[in-house]
């Protein structure tokens, strides 16, 4: 439990710049995986830097309209790496969370609907990627950071969406 009593949820989270990736999904559905994969992105300077906050079980609270998350103090700086087990890394005390990835989902899809871009997480409205069961998350939430909408990409540039502010142009295309 957590100081204020709440248990921790089944998850794990990366702190990817100034914010929190929120990693969720069923047992064995790739969320340490992720998490790891993203570090190693971070080192490789393909997406901001990245540190673990919790693997497996976080905890989750929500403060002025945000959602935080932080570790469990008894596995905190552990990850694991199937083949090698429990490893240590470096970890951030908490952050707030800016964008939640749901592996396994069962409403991923190749083109999705705007509704299942979005989820709300102890009252708070948060950008989401919902990735199959069968798909490879990692390249998908690189994307996520280094891409903008190209449908509503004209707004998106202004106001820096999903607080992660990916500033590829949206007329890459053209240009």
């Amino acid at each position: 439990m957590s100081a204020a009593g709440a248990p921790s949820v089944h998850a794990s989270a990366v702190k990817v710049g100034d914010r929190a990736l929120l990693i969720r999904g069923p047992s064995g559905s790739g969320k340490s995986r992720l998490a790891f994969g993203l570090i190693v992105a971070g080192r490789a300077r393909q997406i901001p830097p990245v540190e673990l906050i919790g693997d497996d079980r976080v905890f989750l609270e929500q403060r002025d309209g945000r959602l935080w998350v932080r570790p469990v103090p008894e596995i905190a700086g552990m990850i694991e790496v199937r083949g090698l087990g429990l490893r240590r890394v470096p970890t951030a005390p908490e952050a707030m969370v800016g964008l939640v990835v749901d592996l396994a989902a069962d409403d991923a899809a190749r083109l999705p609907e705007a509704v299942s871009m979005s989820v709300t997480v102890q009252g708070v409205e948060l950008p989401r990627v919902p990735v199959g069961e069968a798909y490879d998350p990692l390249p998908l939430v690189v994307a996520a950071f280094t891409t903008t909408d190209a449908v509503t990409a004209a707004t998106q540039l202004d106001d820096c969406w999903k607080d992660f502010c990916n500033h590829m142009s949206h007329t890459i295309v053209t240009e």
